[in-house]
């Protein structure tokens, strides 16, 4: 941004949601928002730090609905520019998220299916790929946020359970007897004898952005839709196949990190194949 003030707002937001503890991806969506705001709505004019009336954060969030954002979307940018009022002691700038009502079934065509995520593993497997085939086996069968990989650590593989800090809360995760199997072989041949598992190229724990190529690069072998392919894909899988087998929502959501049950239905929800099907089995048309 040209403007001083603006650089100077930006970073001491910046600096506002890291004493926050929001995740640096978290921080990075949320900054990058509130510049999309600042150039668009032309809140940034003149040389004081800007605090937003209330009327140009609403304006803002109602062209973003006109160029055809989704709602989820546009309250996902609106709560960037929500937080950076309270950052700057202006809550009264801030503009209602939109309304919604709550869906009932999901995307199939985003919906990563279990026959999927098998050529998925199938392709892994043929390709050479040792350590995607393991990436894809940790993240979805523990159900946690790619984030959260850097808790799979040596240590915890062999106490079979996981220690996971993430949003300022801290819970425990088993880990399936197998994975941990595979993952200690894993760990003796790749001689890493302590601290993650999965480890960059420079030692450090794998980035999120590494994750994701090594996944989207099995698309076109898998046969699978590029855009079903992202890590909290896998997570979503989990979550579905833990309640088939379960049924206690709130159990589920004490091992995905959840605090509201109400995000945990969201990972829950069946197929708009599933929802057609429960439909045309109700026979009420003569």
């Amino acid at each position: 941004m040209p403007q001083p003030a603006i650089r100077s707002a930006l970073r001491n937001y910046e600096t506002w949601l890291v004493h926050r503890e929001y995740s640096p991806a978290t921080i990075q969506k949320y900054t990058r928002a509130l510049v999309r705001f600042f150039r668009e709505s032309g809140a940034a004019a003149g040389d004081a730090p800007p605090a937003p009336p209330r009327e140009t954060v609403a304006a803002w969030r109602d062209g973003l609905v006109r160029q055809g954002y989704t709602p989820a979307t546009v309250n996902a940018m609106l709560a960037a520019v929500n937080d950076y009022q309270d950052c700057v002691d202006n809550p009264a700038g801030k503009a209602k998220p939109l309304k919604r009502q709550r869906r009932i079934f999901s995307d199939p065509e985003r919906e990563l299916t279990r026959p999927e995520y098998f050529r998925l593993l199938a392709a892994a497997r043929d390709g050479g790929s040792k350590r995607t085939l393991l990436l894809l086996q940790t993240l979805c069968s523990t159900g946690i946020r790619v984030s959260e990989l850097q808790f799979i650590t040596v240590e915890a593989v062999r106490r079979r359970k996981a220690g996971i800090q993430c949003k300022g809360k801290y819970r425990e995760i088993l880990l399936p007897a197998e994975l941990c199997n595979r993952l200690t072989r894993w760990c003796r041949r790749q001689r890493i004898h302590s601290g993650p598992v999965f480890l960059s190229r420079s030692g450090g724990p794998i980035s999120r952005v590494t994750v994701w190529k090594q996944l989207k690069a099995l698309c076109g072998r898998a046969g699978v839709a590029w855009k079903k392919v992202f890590p909290h894909n896998l997570r979503h899988l989990f979550a579905r196949t833990f309640y088939e087998l379960d049924k206690n929502l709130s159990k589920l959501a004490d091992v995905l990190g959840h605090s509201s049950i109400e995000t945990t239905r969201i990972y829950i929800m069946e197929s708009g194949a599933e929802h057609r099907r429960l439909l045309e089995q109700m026979h009420l048309l003569l």
